[in-house]
């Protein structure tokens, strides 16, 4: 099976036209043979807090049918990030569609200090199929936590999926962090992240992957967009750019 991290710039708060490029992104994906893709952590709106609430959109949007469409049409699931109304506030959601199957729906559990001003927390774990493996989302922050790989572990999981907005810094953390738990925990790692302006920061890409040892096995550069590509059947892994253009 092929997953597929996306490494992209997204438009500041330009949902339409980020959805534009995301289905962009799905074709290339599914061309390279991937059954399921991720995307950066509120790709679709850019990772812009003081937006959310002005962006945020209900788990059932139709704004994501397009996305449905080409799931149903290549047989592949996708993961992507978006602000989420919820009854208490706005949640830092990631919404997962799968080919003839209902929509589902993850929210970060746990918020950075400096997302408390504009978002609430999740509270349910997720471990979704996709072909043959049970897949695990995280999103950025709360993946810096052992515990929560490892709920997932108990929870059947066999991929940890890492949606991300990282810094520089960030980056160099995750660098640390995710080999250990691959190693640990006995599975792959698949990391998306960001590259462009992002609220205060710049996106610092490097999206890579994991074998199940804690082994790297692929990367992109910090300023390119393009995909990152694991195949578990060979626990191998390609980069992909995308136009060949730097972003």
């Amino acid at each position: 099976m092929k997953l597929c991290a996306v490494q992209m710039a997204s438009d500041k708060g330009n949902l339409t036209g980020n959805l534009r490029r995301h289905l962009e992104c799905i074709e290339h994906a599914a061309q390279l043979g991937a059954r399921l893709v991720v995307f950066p952590e509120l790709s679709l709106s850019g990772y812009e807090p003081s937006l959310a609430r002005e962006l945020a959109q209900l788990a059932d949007s139709s704004l994501l049918d397009p996305v449905q469409a080409l799931c149903d049409r290549h047989g592949i699931s996708v993961a992507l990030g978006l602000p989420v109304s919820a009854a208490d506030g706005v949640q830092i959601g990631m919404s997962v569609l799968r080919p003839g199957a209902p929509r589902l729906a993850y929210a970060k559990q746990r918020l950075h200090a400096d997302e408390l001003p504009f978002f609430v927390a999740g509270n349910q774990p997720l471990v979704f199929a996709a072909a043959e493996r049970q897949i695990a989302p995280a999103i950025c922050y709360e993946s810096m936590f052992l515990e929560h790989a490892e709920q997932a572990r108990q929870l059947g999981a066999d991929v940890y999926l890492v949606s991300v907005a990282k810094t520089t810094k960030g980056i160099r953390e995750g660098f640390e962090h995710y080999p250990q738990v691959a190693k640990r925990l006995g599975i792959p790692v698949l990391m998306a992240n960001c590259v462009g302006p992002a609220d205060t920061f710049v996106g610092a890409g490097s999206s890579a992957c994991w074998d199940e040892h804690g082994q790297l096995l692929a990367c992109l550069d910090e300023h390119s967009e393009g995909l990152v590509v694991l195949d578990t059947a060979s626990m191998s892994a390609e980069v992909v750019l995308l136009d060949g253009v730097p972003a």
